[in-house]
């Protein structure tokens, strides 16, 4: 055995002791504001459907437009290739995975809108709209509806400004209600509460997640919420400060996202409607203070939509689809690994930019991650924080089908599991190690149950 030098040390044990003790309540409060990114399964979008469209059909309807699209603007690989500039690689097997996508799981995450999208209704009508949409979404959760249904679906009920927090409030209370009725809160549900601008509008939201929780008795903490920035108040406050920072903080555990709000946040700077755009400079400066105060917190980050929408000749969907597609991959570049998507004629581009996306950078990754395991050489020295991203890349990937889970394991040597102790992710549930996106029926990156906290997707 080697034979270590005895080494001498000035400072007292005592003065070890009280520095730990000093510092106690901060390595607490540290724990506590940054447990870090909860591990589980994203989604690569979010649709939105108005209150009063939304139908059992929907996810299997938008997957049917999308695949029409494909067979009339772009009905082979080498088409879709050359609209969106994709090199001769990755053409098929991009273009193979994304009719299958669109075939089996079009739609990620749904969102029931009851916001800009549905408008302002007489009361019974939004009552009405509101009891639908949780009886079809309890169908879908139990397995009663149509078999592609959203891993994860929700609303987003108005606001809480003083003009419509009576009718938000009531329709959050009609659909919970009806969800609790119709038995339980699914494991995907997704709450979505729109055009924040102060901490106590977030205070508010958790109180009424409290109030309903003790009164259908359900577990502290089981109703977790996205938080909209559509604001310039939510990002920068009076006194300076990031605001966006302090409504993580006012959410005491519950927000599960931060959702960029394209159009009404542009809207809030003085942008005109024909610079309005996810990659306007005014959109950067938002997403990366939202960013940089998600980070380490567990809150996960969505990028906003495009209102160019792919209809019309098939000159227009191509130039739609090519700027929605550079849009997405500009998203993917900057870490947003989410966003909205407004028309079945966006899911083509959105899967083929996140599957791009995925397979351009297999082989470095795999490769760097396989070099980390092995702690053998190679032209980059990875450190264990650069081998969580690396393995988050893949688990990501394979999480929207982008990748298979033999390809990953051959090229890196290491299984699901092993990807999942290096990016410090929980033990996937049965459904997800399926891979290729497959996920439950309604799945749940917590995999959390009505009687559950919920845990950050």
């Amino acid at each position: 055995m080697e034979q270590h030098e005895t080494v001498a040390t000035t400072l007292a044990r005592s003065v070890r002791e009280e520095i730990g003790a000093a510092l106690a309540d901060v390595d607490a409060e540290l724990a506590r504001r940054y447990p870090g990114d909860p591990g589980t399964r994203q989604p690569v979008h979010t649709v939105y459907v108005p209150g009063d469209v939304f139908a059992a059909d929907t996810v299997r309807s938008w997957g049917d437009q999308a695949l029409r699209a494909l067979d009339e603007h772009a009905p082979d690989p080498a088409a879709l290739a050359a609209v969106l500039g994709l090199p001769d690689d990755l053409a098929e097997p991009v273009y193979a995975r994304v009719r299958a996508k669109l075939e089996r799981e079009p739609v990620e995450d749904l969102r029931v809108d009851f916001e800009d999208g549905y408008g302002t209704r007489p009361d019974a009508e939004e009552d009405a709209a509101a009891a639908r949409a949780a009886r079809l979404v309890a169908a879908a959760s139990t397995g009663a509806g149509p078999r592609e249904a959203a891993p994860y679906i929700g609303i987003r009920m108005k606001c809480l400004e003083a003009a419509v927090r009576e009718r938000a409030v009531r329709t959050l209370d009609v659909f919970l209600t009806a969800l609790v009725d119709a038995g339980g809160l699914p494991a995907g549900l997704v709450l979505t509460l729109p055009k924040v601008s102060h901490p106590e509008q977030v205070r508010a939201m958790v109180r009424l997640c409290e109030e309903f929780e003790r009164a259908r008795g359900l577990a502290a903490g089981r109703i977790g919420f996205e938080i909209q920035i559509e604001t310039t108040q939510a990002i920068v406050g009076p006194d300076g400060r990031a605001t966006v920072a302090r409504l993580i903080d006012a959410a005491a555990g519950r927000a599960t996202a931060l959702h960029y709000g394209t159009f009404d946040y542009s809207a809030s700077c003085g942008v005109s409607a024909a610079h309005q755009s996810l990659d306007h400079p005014a959109a950067d400066h938002a997403k990366a203070v939202m960013q940089a105060a998600a980070a380490g917190t567990g809150v996960r980050l969505s990028d906003g939509s495009t209102n160019v929408l792919p209809v019309g000749p098939t000159a227009r969907v191509h130039d739609a689809w090519r700027l929605h597609y550079a849009l997405v991959r500009r998203s993917l570049a900057r870490a947003y690994y989410q966003g909205w998507d407004m028309h079945p004629g966006h899911l083509p581009t959105r899967y083929a930019a996140v599957y791009a996306f995925y397979r351009e950078g297999l082989e470095e990754a795999a490769g760097r991650l396989a070099a980390y395991a092995r702690r053998a050489g190679g032209v980059v020295l990875d450190e264990p924080a650069t081998a969580r991203a690396l393995s988050g890349h893949l688990l990501r990937g394979l999480d929207c089908g982008a990748l298979d889970g033999a390809e990953v394991s051959r090229l890196t040597g290491l299984d699901r599991a092993d990807l999942d102790r290096l990016a410090g992710r929980p033990a996937p549930t049965a459904d997800a190690a399926r891979g290729a996106g497959a996920g439950p029926r309604v799945a749940s990156g917590p995999d959390a149950r009505a009687d559950q906290p919920v845990q950050r997707r």
